[in-house]
């Protein structure tokens, strides 16, 4: 198991250095006074690891360059299915929930942090079964919605 877990770290850097990683925005949600934004980043290495998602906070229509990163996932679900990601939801102007089915690894990196002169709090929140997720990645199914 643990040389599992040594081979699944150095794939993961060696896709990392080289760049083949993908990183798109798979979902980006406003907070309800709209001056803070909450950004899902999912990176696709590839075939042989599954998706990674990155959470990032904010201020309203800033670019990543700004963001602060909040939490990590590797191999998240949102439903018994195949639906990847995280959903983000706001729980009022200062409160972020970050809702998942299932994760194979997850990080906190801020429980909490200040954006715009203001006090987000982040929480994660497990066992969220979102039954109208798509199977698939969250930029896949974005993409596929398209016109």
């Amino acid at each position: 198991m643990i040389a599992i877990q040594k081979a699944f770290i150095i794939s993961l850097i060696l896709f990392a250095v080289s760049g083949c990683c993908s990183k798109d925005e798979g979902s980006r949600v406003a907070s309800p006074d709209n001056s803070i934004d909450a950004v899902l980043v999912e990176s696709n290495c590839g075939a042989t690891v599954s998706f990674i998602y990155k959470v990032y906070v904010m201020p309203h229509r800033a670019s990543l360059w700004k963001a602060k990163e909040v939490a990590y996932f590797y191999d998240s679900i949102r439903n018994n299915g195949s639906a990847y990601g995280v959903n983000l939801h706001w729980l009022n102007e200062s409160e972020l929930s970050l809702e998942y089915f299932k994760s194979q690894q997850v990080e906190l990196k801020k429980s909490s942090v200040k954006v715009s002169n203001k006090n987000i709090h982040i929480m994660l929140k497990p066992g969220v079964e979102d039954v109208s997720a798509p199977t698939g990645g969250m930029l896949w199914n974005l993409e596929k919605r398209k016109p």
